[in-house]
């Protein structure tokens, strides 16, 4: 029998007016303490001008909050932002959306999200990236990675140049104050890896050694230097994990890897020290060697880790692939760039450690190529999982540029666990 999708039934929260122009971008999920649901997520594309759009940003595009008291059945406009990238959270000082446009931006409520304080930058004439991943809560403060790009070299996609940056913020503060977040050192990728060293496991796949991307001849295909991108964070509590920090001064940064192959995440570590400075590091296995590389199904493309504390497990919801070893020449019109970029299936997994993870279910699937389930990110509501994707329908331009916000339902998904 095949498998059934767990939440392919879905609820369209947006819809393109113009899909060929306007896409949909970002998706972010927040449960507040009220038990209200509030979603972000950005609209970007050459079809949005200062005539139809109700804000634009400096890279003319714009975000947008809606909120749902009704478990998701209905949902109400509640503003507008002019970043993207964005992510909802909560902390005991109001509710926050941090994104960038450039540089960092965010915005507060203090009303449960119905009314949102005008945008302020927490930094000045950088350069930041990132997606709506998740946020971890200890030592009475909040910690979540924002991305800095620092070199201007690569040809491509520059995710060889950033560095995944921890930002702790203490629950209490005013979170929209620049002087209230304390930020890790940096490591840039092309810092921490040599690409042209690696050999024996197929990374990097394609010839693309930094700063040249590689080129195959096929229109539309390219692949740019490895690299890393859109991290999650993540804190070992299970005192038999090597990693345990007993201090709980330890964090790990669990990153999509950028290699032309697929389910590899990158791994590196930050350790908060005694004077509250934080250090960014490589991960070392017990015979000395650095770890960066370990299997994440669905790790060549955005995911989000989400921990459970009534089960004590970390969920993944990643994109599957099934079909990675096409050759560029053989691919169909239909898919976007190399065969590692398949993006129409959302899976889900969960582990005890964050290294094995076990398969729980397909969350939903598009039924071609276009049809896209992926950038997705997750919240747990009572005894389910809430999702939101990015996903296509028939209109959509391609994988890439597509034209909905989908909302999903996984009823009871503690009882997935075997």
């Amino acid at each position: 029998m095949a498998i059934q999708a767990l939440a392919n039934d879905h609820t369209v929260l947006c819809s393109s007016p113009d899909p060929a122009t306007i896409y949909t971008g970002s998706p972010g999920i927040w449960k507040t303490k009220s038990g209200r649901l509030i979603v972000t997520y950005d609209l970007r594309g050459e079809g949005i001008t200062a005539d139809n759009a109700p804000i634009l940003s400096r890279r003319g595009l714009y975000g947008c909050i809606i909120t749902s008291d009704d478990r998701g059945a209905t949902w109400q406009e509640r503003g507008y932002f002019p970043f993207f990238h964005a992510r909802p959270f909560e902390t005991d000082d109001g509710l926050y959306i941090l994104g960038h446009d450039g540089d960092l931006m965010v915005i507060r409520s203090t009303d449960d999200g119905e009314v949102w304080s005008e945008p302020m930058k927490l930094t000045e004439g950088e350069t930041w990236h990132q997606a709506p991943c998740n946020v971890c809560f200890a030592n009475n403060s909040i910690y979540l990675v924002m991305e800095k790009r620092l070199y201007d070299k690569c040809e491509g996609w520059r995710v060889s140049e950033i560095a995944p940056v921890l930002m702790r913020a203490s629950m209490e503060k005013d979170l929209t104050e620049r002087a209230n977040w304390t930020l890790a050192s940096e490591l840039v990728f092309a810092d921490a890896v040599k690409d042209a060293e690696l050999d024996d496991f197929g990374v990097p796949f394609y010839p693309a050694e930094y700063p040249k991307a590689y080129h195959p001849g096929t229109p539309g295909r390219a692949c740019s230097p490895i690299g890393w991108l859109e991290t999650n964070v993540v804190q070992i509590t299970d005192p038999e994990h090597m990693w345990y920090d007993p201090e709980g001064m330890t964090f790990h940064l669990i990153s999509r890897a950028h290699t032309g192959r697929t389910n590899l995440g990158c791994i590196s570590q930050v350790v908060q020290k005694p004077d509250g400075s934080m250090e960014t590091s490589l991960v070392r296995a017990p015979s000395g060697k650095k770890w960066v590389y370990m299997p994440i199904p669905g790790g060549q493309m955005k995911f989000h880790i989400l921990y459970d504390e009534q089960t004590k497990l970390y969920w993944l919801l990643s994109t599957q692939s099934t079909d990675s070893m096409v050759p560029h020449e053989k691919l169909a019109s239909t898919r976007y760039n190399l065969a590692d970029n398949e993006r129409r299936r959302l899976a889900l997994h969960f582990s005890k450690n964050c290294v094995d993870w076990c398969f729980a279910g397909l969350v939903a699937q598009g039924e071609a190529d276009v049809e896209s389930r992926h950038y997705a990110a997750m919240a747990i509501d009572g005894d389910d999982l809430v999702i939101v994707s990015r996903s296509g329908d028939e209109d959509a331009r391609n994988p890439h540029d597509v034209n909905l916000v989908t909302f999903h339902r996984v009823a009871d998904f503690r009882n997935l666990v075997y």
